[in-house]
């Protein structure tokens, strides 16, 4: 009489050794392709004859505090947004998703693990004349304590703006009270630990999935790393 366990020559364990084996595999090619797909995607951003995105640069913080990217960024993944304090509705917007991007990131790879890198969240203004530290200081605090804020003279911020392609209007020399329009370009620039270019994020994307697409960009990361 044949087994009521058995099915052909296979057994119910092998029946579900195989199943699991083969189910495995392929949640494993699919994230395998989706990780090979994010290394595209950073490897292009950063490809021969493509305009460099980011750079050297010397600011200072909310603090007053002299600021290095060379110094800071190093070693860490960055998270970079330019912006001004008096942005009606679209910077404030911004940060406030950023500011969930940050919680989401830190719950996926939380910073206290000595493997995990560390994102560094950055503002920087494009109305400097008006952007003080002070200001800066006070503004920030309204959405992330991590946030560093930085502003410099004209000369640097235009100079930072080229390096990230980012569009500055502002117009030099203005005056105290003087009213004067500021626009710039609205994305988040995902910065490696080596300074290279990952990825912009726009306005299309929810706090989820950018908070997601940063994760996996920071999980994916094989280099040196700086707490």
């Amino acid at each position: 009489m044949r087994s009521k366990y058995k099915f052909g020559p296979f057994s119910v364990v092998s029946v579900a050794v195989f199943l699991t084996t083969g189910i495995g595999m392929i949640y494993y090619f699919r994230a395998e392709k989706e990780r090979m797909e994010r290394q595209r995607i950073a490897e292009a951003s950063k490809g021969v004859g493509k305009p460099k995105v980011g750079g050297k640069f010397e600011l200072v913080d909310q603090n007053g505090k002299k600021w290095s990217s060379e110094e800071e960024m190093k070693g860490r993944f960055s998270l970079v947004y330019f912006g001004f304090t008096h942005c009606p509705d679209i910077c404030p917007e911004e940060l406030d998703k950023m500011a969930q991007m940050l919680d989401l990131v830190s719950v996926a790879l939380p910073p206290t693990a000595a493997s995990n890198p560390t994102l560094l969240p950055i503002f920087i203004t494009c109305d400097p004349a008006r952007d003080t530290p002070s200001v800066l200081k006070t503004y920030l605090q309204e959405f992330h304590p991590s946030m560093i804020g930085l502003t410099g003279t004209w000369e640097q911020i235009k100079a930072v703006c080229k390096m990230y392609r980012v569009y500055f209007s502002t117009p030099e020399g203005v005056k105290p009270g003087m009213d004067y329009l500021v626009d710039h370009s609205i994305y988040f620039y995902l910065m490696d630990p080596e300074g290279d270019f990952v990825e912009a994020i726009g306005r299309t994307h929810s706090a989820e999935k950018a908070a997601r697409i940063i994760s996996e960009h920071m999980s994916d990361w094989k280099g040196k790393i700086k707490k």
